[in-house]
C-alpha cells in the first residue's frame, strides 16, 4: 500500500500509526539507523539516498553530529499484511542538546535506545533512557553496529539489563551500516509501541513540538494532534498567549514537506501559521480552535535554562540590528536562546547571550554566520554568579563586566553540577585526578560490570567549561563518557581577573576566576596574548591584574626601524641625534596608539595549557 493511502483510513483508526524518537549516547549510530529505515521503507528514492539524510543544515554533516530533532513520516508493509505509518523523530545525542530530547519524547508514545555493541550503555544512555522511563513511553532496546569484530551483544544485553533495568530479550540487534536487523527493529516498534489515543471529534488539541522561519510562509511549527484535526483554512488559537491566525498549510516530512489535506489524531507534521512575528509563536504551547477551544493546556516544556553566557558582538556596529533580528529568528527554531543587550568598550554594541553549554555556544554562533550571512565576534564564556552584598541584595551577574567592587562584596556563589562518568575501571585514578585538578568532590562510585565503573563528583560549572571534557577524553584514551545535570549555588573565593593592554583594560577579556587559580591562568594567558597579539611600532605590556594589584605580565615587544643604517661612519652625534628622534617617535606613538585585539584573544582562555 502506498503512503498516501495511510491518509484515506478512517479517522477513528489509529491503530496503523506509530509515534517513536531515536535515542543514545552520541556516535551510537540514530541517524544511521534512520536512514537504513528510510531506505528500506523506500520513502527515499535510492538515487537520492545520502548519509545522515535527517541532519539537513550543513553544520550538522560537517561535524557528523544531530544538532535539531527531526520527524518523518514514513509507511512500513509489516509482515501482518497491514500498512503502518510511522513518525520517526530522531533526535541529538550531546549533553547540550538534552532538551530536544525531552521536547521530542513528548510526541511519541515509544522509544527505540540504541546501545552500540562495542562501547556498551555509557552516560547519555542512562540519561536518555531515564527520560524515557520518565514519559511513560514504551522502551525498544536497539543493539547496535554489530558488523564490527569488536562487537559483543551478548555484554551489552547483560549491561541494558543490570544498568538499565530494561528487559533485554526482545532487544533487537542491527547495523546502521549495512543494514541487518532493521527488518526486524521495525517489527518490533510495531508490536511494542502502542498506537496513539484520541478523539476526532473532540475540540482540537496540539502541542507545537518545533518551528523554524520562513521568509516567504512566516513562522512554520511542527505539532503533534492529541484530539481533533487540523485543515487548511482553520482558524487556530496559541492558548498561552492567545494569538489567533489562519492556517496556511499542513502536512508532513519525507523528508522532504509533502502538503496533505489534514493532520488528524496522533500524527505529526507542519502548520504553516503565516504569522512574521517570530516572537508570537511559542515552543510547548497548546492549539486550538477559538469557536471549540479545548477544556484545559498541554503541559509543555520546562524552559531550558542557559548554563554559559558569552558577549556576541558584530565585527562591523553597522550589523548590529540585523544582529537583534537574528536572533529574534533562530529563537523560533532554537527556544533554549535568551540574550540581552550589551555594551562593551573594546567591541562596541551586541549581545549577552545565553547557551546551554559550549557546543550549543559554537553551533549558534556558526548558525548566525552561515544561515544570516553574518561577521561575529564572541567573548570567552562565563556562568550565571549570584553575589551577595554587604547591603544584603543578591546580584544576578552574568558577565564580569557587572560584578560590583570587592570591598562591596560579601560572598559569591556559583553554580555546582552532578556529574557522571563511566569509564573502566584501570583510568579511575586519572579521572580522580581531573575532578581534584578541576575542585571536584567525589561523591561515590558504583561498579556496572568488571569493565565499567560509574564515577559521580560534585563539580563547578565553570570548571567544566574551560577544558573537562577534552581531558577526560585525552587522559582515558577516548574511552571515558559525561553527563552532567544542575544541582544547587554553593558559595566559593571568587575574584575578578582583569587583562589589561598597554594600560587598559580590555572589558571582553574579563573573566571570574577561583582565587587559587588566578594567577596561573593570568599568567598562561598573558603568554598566550603574547603569541597572539600582533607587533606593534611600540612595546605593548600585557598585564593581569586583580583590582588594583598586578600579578602577570608579558610584553610584546616593538618592532624597530634600524634608522642608522645608511650611517657610514662620520661624527657620533648625528647618530645619536637619530636615535633620539626615534625614541620620541616611540613614545609618542605609545601615548596615542591603539592596539588591534584579533578575535582568536577572546578565546584563547579556552586554550591556556594545563602547564601554564
Amino acid at each position: 500500500m502506498s503512503s498516501c493511502a495511510i491518509i484515506s483510513r478512517m479517522k477513528n483508526d489509529t491503530s496503523h500509526i506509530r509515534n517513536f524518537s531515536i535515542v543514545a549516547h552520541i556516535d551510537h549510530g540514530k541517524s544511521t539507523i534512520s536512514d537504513r529505515i528510510l531506505e528500506l521503507t523506500h520513502t527515499v528514492e535510492e538515487r537520492d539516498l545520502e548519509s545522515q539524510m535527517l541532519d539537513s543544515m550543513d553544520i550538522e554533516r560537517e561535524r557528523g553530529i544531530t544538532i535539531k530533532s527531526n520527524a518523518v513520516r514514513v509507511a512500513y508493509d509489516a509482515d501482518d499484511g497491514r500498512t503502518y505509518q510511522f513518525n520517526l523523530i530522531d533526535t541529538p545525542g550531546h549533553v547540550d542538546f538534552t532538551y530536544e530530547v525531552s521536547r521530542s519524547l513528548a510526541a511519541c508514545e515509544g522509544a527505540v535506545l540504541v546501545v552500540d555493541a562495542t562501547q556498551g550503555v555509557e552516560a547519555q544512555t542512562v540519561s536518555n533512557a531515564l527520560l524515557a522511563m520518565n514519559a511513560d513511553l514504551d522502551i525498544v532496546p536497539a543493539i547496535n553496529k554489530i558488523d564490527l569484530p569488536s562487537a559483543e551483544p551478548d555484554r551489552v544485553r547483560e549491561e541494558i539489563e543490570e544498568d538499565l533495568a530494561i528487559p533485554a530479550d526482545d532487544a533487537v540487534c542491527v547495523s546502521g551500516k549495512t543494514g541487518e536487523g532493521i527488518h526486524d527493529l521495525l517489527e518490533a516498534i510495531v508490536y511494542l509501541v502502542s498506537p496513539p489515543a484520541g478523539e476526532v471529534d473532540a475540540p482540537l488539541k496540539a502541542l507545537i513540538l518545533d518551528s523554524y522561519f520562513d521568509e516567504y510562509r512566516g513562522v512554520v511549527a511542527t505539532v503533534r494532534v492529541f484530539d481533533g484535526s487540523i485543515k487548511k483554512g482553520d482558524r487556530l488559537v496559541m492558548m498561552a498567549e492567545g494569538d489567533t491566525f489562519l492556517c496556511d498549510g499542513v502536512g508532513c516530512k519525507r523528508p522532504l514537506e509533502t502538503p496533505l489535506p489534514e493532520l488528524g489524531v496522533g500524527e505529526v507534521g507542519y502548520v504553516v501559521t503565516g504569522l512574521k512575528d517570530p516572537a508570537l509563536v511559542h515552543v510547548g504551547d497548546t492549539l486550538t480552535k477559538p469557536e471549540h477551544p479545548c477544556a484545559e493546556v498541554l503541559p509543555g516544556y520546562h524552559e531550558a535554562k542557559p548554563m554559559v553566557f558569552a558577549g556576541v558582538f558584530p565585527v562591523d556596529n553597522k550589523e548590529y540590528e540585523n544582529l537583534r533580528d537574528a536572533l529574534e529568528k533562530l529563537k523560533v527554531n532554537d527556544p533554549s536562546l535568551t540574550w540581552a543587550p550589551e555594551t562593551s568598550v573594546a567591541l562596541g554594541f551586541g549581545f549577552r547571550v545565553g547557551f546551554l553549554g559550549l557546543l550549543h555556544m559554537e553551533v549558534v554562533k556558526e548558525r548566525l554566520e552561515r544561515e544570516f550571512g553574518l561577521d561575529l565576534i564572541a567573548t570567552s564564556p562565563s556562568v550565571d554568579y549570584h553575589v551577595y552584598t554587604t547591603a544584603g541584595e543578591m546580584l544576578d551577574i552574568k558577565s564580569p563586566q557587572d560584578l560590583p567592587r570587592p570591598e562591596k562584596i560579601d560572598r559569591i556563589e556559583e553554580p555546582y553540577l552532578n556529574a557522571k562518568v563511566i569509564v573502566p575501571p584501570d583510568y579511575m585514578g586519572a579521572v580522580m585526578q581531573l575532578a581534584i585538578e578541576h575542585r571536584g568532590i567525589t561523591k561515590d562510585m558504583v561498579y556496572l560490570s568488571e569493565k565499567s565503573v560509574e564515577m559521580h563528583f560534585d563539580i563547578p560549572l565553570a570548571e567544566l567549561i574551560l577544558d573537562f571534557f577534552d581531558q577526560l577524553k585525552s587522559r582515558t584514551k577516548g574511552y571515558a563518557s559525561l553527563d552532567y545535570e544542575f544541582a544547587d549555588y554553593q558559595a566559593s573565593d571568587l575574584v575578578k581577573l582583569d587583562i589589561l593592554l598597554a594600560g587598559e583594560e580590555v572589558d571582553a577579556l574579563s573573566f571570574i576566576v577561583h582565587k587559587d587559580k588566578a594567577y596561573t591562568l593570568a599568567r598562561g594567558l598573558c603568554d598566550k596574548l603574547k603569541e597572539i597579539i600582533p607587533r606593534q611600532q611600540f612595546e605593548v605590556p600585557i598585564q593581569g591584574a586583580i583590582g588594583n594589584k598586578i600579578i602577570s605580565r608579558s610584553t610584546v615587544r616593538a618592532v624597530r626601524k634600524d634608522v642608522l643604517a645608511k650611517c657610514y661612519g662620520g661624527d657620533i652625534s648625528r647618530k645619536r641625534k637619530l636615535l633620539e628622534k626615534q625614541k620620541e617617535g616611540k613614545k609618542r606613538m605609545k601615548q596615542i596608539g591603539t592596539v588591534d585585539v584579533p578575535q582568536e584573544a577572546f578565546l584563547a582562555v579556552l586554550k591556556v595549557d594545563d602547564d601554564a
